[in-house]
């Protein structure tokens, strides 16, 4: 049933907004209608016009099926394609302007396998009665621009709630991925689930199982990239589907932090992202400044500790330890992300921040030797900016006097750092004879003899610093003086 449409002003301001790609839709309008087809902009763009956003894509639906969208956009873009041809979908540019327009649909899984069923529909209304949340089942048909809300879209925008058009049994069980869809825009909208919707997310978290890999990751990543991260990572606990497709976040609620805080080290991880998150870059900032939102150093934060559950240690006194978490953390963080098809630079740079995420707890007082700052700097390569913020944002101590001591530590850290890349280049430390060099001092050819005499040198390096290239001659000299192949030559 059909809401009272909106008032005009409202209409007025959400049609404004999409100005800058009125007359595109105007003209692809005319052109449906010219050949007898309905046309009508629908879900995301509609949705954010009335939110007063921006939307990049231009998502279109029609009645017409896809052998009747390929010519009449060919007529009208520069480039079509039709990789979604079996969903429906027929993509076209246009200069600067893509669009894609899908034919009436409903998409359906099996049960069993993981691909959607793909079924065509013959109306809008049949259309946006499967689409995932009613905020997303408002069409503006063109080129009239008549507002569509048969499930009452709007006052759910207005309410930043989420409910589905349909039962959300039905709709979940339509597409299960759509229970992680409603988790992602409570981080990106700052939206609500209804209490039906969170309740059939728990009932139904087991049929996420069905849905591929690759698509969780993407709906996982676009959470992570939202606004408010902790709140949709939040409703993935507290529904069950984090512990089908991110177990080891819910299982950190069991254990307690080894401060004996109130907090346990779920909570603990949840503030460290948030706290990981304010210590972001602008987006348009240099490198450097790690721009938000950055996937990798969020992935890190709310990983970093998924060691400690398997390494906690109950000591004699009532204390609790977490010995090599870290090193174990880094081993779950990568699994994990390779089990959900995480690309392997990504995986490789989230499990190496988990890693040496502890690492500057052993400065203590500033203690530490030039070379341990160098190897600090060098293990970390180009992943230090993340660490810094990394660091910085595990300090959740509620104890000021602490909190205010780590901060002038890491802050000594840092300018110690600074000194030494301006010194010693260290971003770019190499030891001071390359290997052309090392294999004439030594006499011997390339192979694995020569590689550990490069690492001996950039060991060398690393402990002294610069020495020159005739000392350096003068240690690689001397270790090999100690080696048994030197012996045998």
């Amino acid at each position: 049933m059909s809401t009272a449409p909106p008032p005009a002003a409202l209409l007025r301001q959400a049609v404004a907004q999409l100005a800058p790609v009125l007359t595109v839709l105007t003209d692809l309008g005319e052109r449906f209608a010219a050949d007898g087809h309905d046309l009508a902009l629908v879900g995301g763009p509609v949705r954010d016009a009335f939110l007063g956003r921006t939307s990049n894509d231009l998502d279109l639906t029609t009645s017409a099926r896809p052998d009747d969208i390929e010519p009449i956009l060919q007529d009208w873009g520069n480039a079509t394609w039709d990789m979604g041809r079996q969903f429906g979908t027929i993509g076209a540019r246009r200069g600067g302007t893509v669009v894609e327009v899908t034919t009436y649909r409903a998409d359906a899984y099996d049960g069993t396998t993981r691909k959607p069923v793909v079924a065509f529909g013959d109306s809008l209304e049949e259309d946006l009665v499967r689409r995932d949340f009613a905020v997303n089942a408002m069409a503006l048909r063109v080129p009239d621009l008549a507002f569509v809300d048969p499930h009452g879209g709007l006052a759910d925008l207005e309410q930043r709630v989420l409910r589905t058009p349909s039962s959300p049994e039905v709709s979940f069980g339509d597409d299960p991925l759509r229970m992680m869809r409603a988790a992602r825009f409570v981080a990106q909208l700052g939206f609500v689930p209804a209490p039906e919707v969170l309740g059939a997310m728990t009932e139904m978290a087991g049929s996420i199982d069905i849905v591929s890999a690759e698509r969780v990751r993407d709906e996982l990543s676009k959470l992570l990239l939202g606004d408010h991260p902790r709140a949709g990572l939040e409703l993935l606990v507290a529904s069950g589907l984090a512990d089908r497709v991110l177990p080891e976040l819910p299982a950190l609620r069991l254990e307690i932090d080894e401060h004996h805080r109130h907090k346990d080290v779920y909570d603990h991880s949840m503030i460290v992202l948030e706290q990981a998150i304010d210590l972001e870059g602008p987006a348009d900032g240099p490198p450097e400044s790690v721009p938000g939102p950055d996937l990798v150093l969020r992935l890190a934060a709310i990983l970093h500790d998924v060691g400690k559950p398997a390494t906690r240690r109950f000591e004699d006194g009532g204390g609790v330890s977490f010995h090599h978490h870290e090193v174990v953390g880094a081993k779950l963080a990568a699994k994990r992300m390779k089990a959900l098809r995480f690309d392997k630079e990504t995986t490789k740079r989230v499990a190496r921040l988990v890693e040496l995420h502890l690492r500057f707890h052993g400065y203590g007082d500033g203690q530490w030797t030039d070379s341990a700052v160098r190897r600090y700097v060098t293990d970390a390569g180009d992943l230090l900016p993340r660490l810094h913020r990394l660091t910085r944002a595990d300090c959740t101590t509620r104890n000021v006097r602490k909190a205010r001591r780590l901060a002038a530590a890491y802050e000594d850290l840092e300018v110690r750092i600074d000194r030494l890349l301006a010194e010693e280049e260290l971003k770019a430390v190499r030891p001071e004879l390359d290997g052309n060099e090392i294999a004439e001092a030594l006499g011997i050819r390339p192979g694995p003899v020569l590689g550990r005499a490069y690492k001996h040198l950039l060991a060398v390096r690393l402990d002294e610093g610069p020495l020159g290239k005739d000392a350096a001659r003068e240690r690689l000299l001397a270790w090999w003086s100690q080696q048994p192949e030197s012996r045998d030559g």
